[in-house]
Protein backbone atom coordinates (compact mmCIF):
# COMPACT_ATOMS: atom_id res chain seq x y z
CA UNK A 1 0.00 0.00 0.00
CA UNK A 2 1.10 3.14 -0.33
CA UNK A 3 1.00 6.19 1.56
CA UNK A 4 -0.77 8.67 -0.75
CA UNK A 5 -3.15 11.53 0.74
CA UNK A 6 -7.40 10.27 -0.08
CA UNK A 7 -9.45 12.26 -1.76
CA UNK A 8 -11.44 15.00 0.31
CA UNK A 9 -14.57 13.84 1.29
CA UNK A 10 -18.14 16.19 1.83
CA UNK A 11 -18.78 13.76 5.06
CA UNK A 12 -16.54 12.05 7.23
CA UNK A 13 -16.67 8.36 6.44
CA UNK A 14 -16.85 6.15 9.63
CA UNK A 15 -16.37 2.12 9.42
CA UNK A 16 -18.35 0.42 11.72
CA UNK A 17 -18.00 -3.17 12.49
CA UNK A 18 -19.47 -5.54 14.60
CA UNK A 19 -21.12 -9.31 14.11
CA UNK A 20 -24.55 -8.00 16.21
CA UNK A 21 -26.77 -6.87 13.32
CA UNK A 22 -28.86 -5.00 16.00
CA UNK A 23 -25.68 -2.88 16.99
CA UNK A 24 -24.73 -2.44 13.94
CA UNK A 25 -27.66 -0.69 12.68
CA UNK A 26 -27.27 1.57 15.68
CA UNK A 27 -24.41 2.35 15.03
CA UNK A 28 -25.41 3.17 11.45
CA UNK A 29 -28.46 5.08 12.45
CA UNK A 30 -26.82 7.07 14.80
CA UNK A 31 -23.45 8.31 13.19
CA UNK A 32 -25.83 8.87 9.80
CA UNK A 33 -27.94 11.28 11.67
CA UNK A 34 -24.48 12.81 12.94
CA UNK A 35 -23.26 13.74 9.71
CA UNK A 36 -21.13 11.08 9.04
CA UNK A 37 -20.76 8.58 5.77
CA UNK A 38 -21.02 5.17 7.31
CA UNK A 39 -19.18 1.64 5.81
CA UNK A 40 -20.70 -1.75 7.43
CA UNK A 41 -18.80 -4.57 8.34
CA UNK A 42 -20.12 -8.32 10.38
CA UNK A 43 -16.92 -9.61 11.00
CA UNK A 44 -12.71 -8.86 11.78
CA UNK A 45 -11.71 -9.81 8.23
CA UNK A 46 -14.72 -8.07 5.91
CA UNK A 47 -13.70 -4.69 7.79
CA UNK A 48 -9.95 -5.14 7.19
CA UNK A 49 -10.81 -5.57 3.85
CA UNK A 50 -12.98 -2.52 3.69
CA UNK A 51 -10.73 -0.40 5.78
CA UNK A 52 -8.33 -0.78 3.48
CA UNK A 53 -9.96 -0.30 0.51
CA UNK A 54 -11.88 2.90 1.56
CA UNK A 55 -9.93 4.11 3.64
CA UNK A 56 -12.23 5.42 6.16
CA UNK A 57 -11.96 8.44 8.86
CA UNK A 58 -12.20 6.64 11.72
CA UNK A 59 -13.18 3.25 13.08
CA UNK A 60 -15.67 2.13 15.39
CA UNK A 61 -14.19 -1.76 16.19
CA UNK A 62 -16.51 -4.34 18.35
CA UNK A 63 -13.62 -6.48 20.27
CA UNK A 64 -15.85 -10.07 19.94
CA UNK A 65 -16.18 -10.58 16.54
CA UNK A 66 -15.73 -13.64 14.55
CA UNK A 67 -12.89 -14.27 11.74
CA UNK A 68 -10.37 -11.40 13.92
CA UNK A 69 -11.31 -9.77 16.90
CA UNK A 70 -11.09 -6.04 17.88
CA UNK A 71 -7.77 -6.48 18.98
CA UNK A 72 -5.91 -8.25 16.17
CA UNK A 73 -8.05 -6.04 13.68
CA UNK A 74 -6.77 -2.86 15.82
CA UNK A 75 -3.49 -4.36 15.15
CA UNK A 76 -3.23 -5.35 11.50
CA UNK A 77 -4.76 -1.95 10.78
CA UNK A 78 -1.90 -0.30 12.61
CA UNK A 79 0.70 -2.14 10.53
CA UNK A 80 -0.96 -0.88 7.36
CA UNK A 81 0.78 2.02 6.46
CA UNK A 82 -2.94 3.05 4.46
CA UNK A 83 -4.44 2.62 8.01
CA UNK A 84 -1.64 3.41 10.35
CA UNK A 85 -3.19 6.82 11.52
CA UNK A 86 -7.12 5.84 11.24
CA UNK A 87 -8.32 6.52 14.62
CA UNK A 88 -9.82 3.55 16.15
CA UNK A 89 -12.65 3.28 18.69
CA UNK A 90 -13.34 -0.01 20.57
CA UNK A 91 -16.64 -0.78 21.15
CA UNK A 92 -17.10 -3.82 23.45
CA UNK A 93 -18.98 -5.26 26.40
CA UNK A 94 -15.58 -6.89 27.83
CA UNK A 95 -15.33 -4.13 30.25
CA UNK A 96 -12.35 -5.15 32.75
CA UNK A 97 -9.12 -2.63 33.35
CA UNK A 98 -6.83 -5.48 31.67
CA UNK A 99 -9.22 -5.62 28.88
CA UNK A 100 -9.01 -1.88 28.36
CA UNK A 101 -5.51 -2.08 28.81
CA UNK A 102 -5.10 -4.51 25.64
CA UNK A 103 -7.38 -2.15 23.59
CA UNK A 104 -5.32 0.57 24.13
CA UNK A 105 -2.01 -1.47 23.39
CA UNK A 106 -3.15 -3.00 20.41
CA UNK A 107 -3.45 0.95 18.74
CA UNK A 108 -7.40 2.35 19.95
CA UNK A 109 -7.86 5.67 20.35
CA UNK A 110 -10.47 5.26 22.63
CA UNK A 111 -12.78 2.33 23.83
CA UNK A 112 -16.52 2.63 24.85
CA UNK A 113 -18.21 0.37 27.00
CA UNK A 114 -21.14 -1.48 25.94
CA UNK A 115 -24.27 -0.91 26.97
CA UNK A 116 -23.37 2.44 25.43
CA UNK A 117 -25.26 5.67 25.07
CA UNK A 118 -25.11 6.52 21.14
CA UNK A 119 -24.92 9.88 22.32
CA UNK A 120 -21.73 9.35 23.65
CA UNK A 121 -20.30 7.59 20.66
CA UNK A 122 -21.51 10.69 18.77
CA UNK A 123 -19.71 12.73 20.80
CA UNK A 124 -16.13 10.63 21.02
CA UNK A 125 -16.39 10.34 17.06
CA UNK A 126 -17.00 13.94 16.80
CA UNK A 127 -14.05 15.01 19.32
CA UNK A 128 -11.64 12.63 17.45
CA UNK A 129 -12.47 13.47 14.07
CA UNK A 130 -12.24 17.50 15.36
CA UNK A 131 -8.80 16.68 16.23
CA UNK A 132 -7.17 15.84 13.31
Amino acid sequence: MTDEQPVPREQPLVLCADDEDDILQLLVFRLGRSGYAVLQAHDGEEALEVALRERPDLAVLDVMMPKLDGYELTRRLRAEEATRRMPIILLTARAQDTDVDRGFDAGADDYIRKPFSPQELSRRVQAILGRR
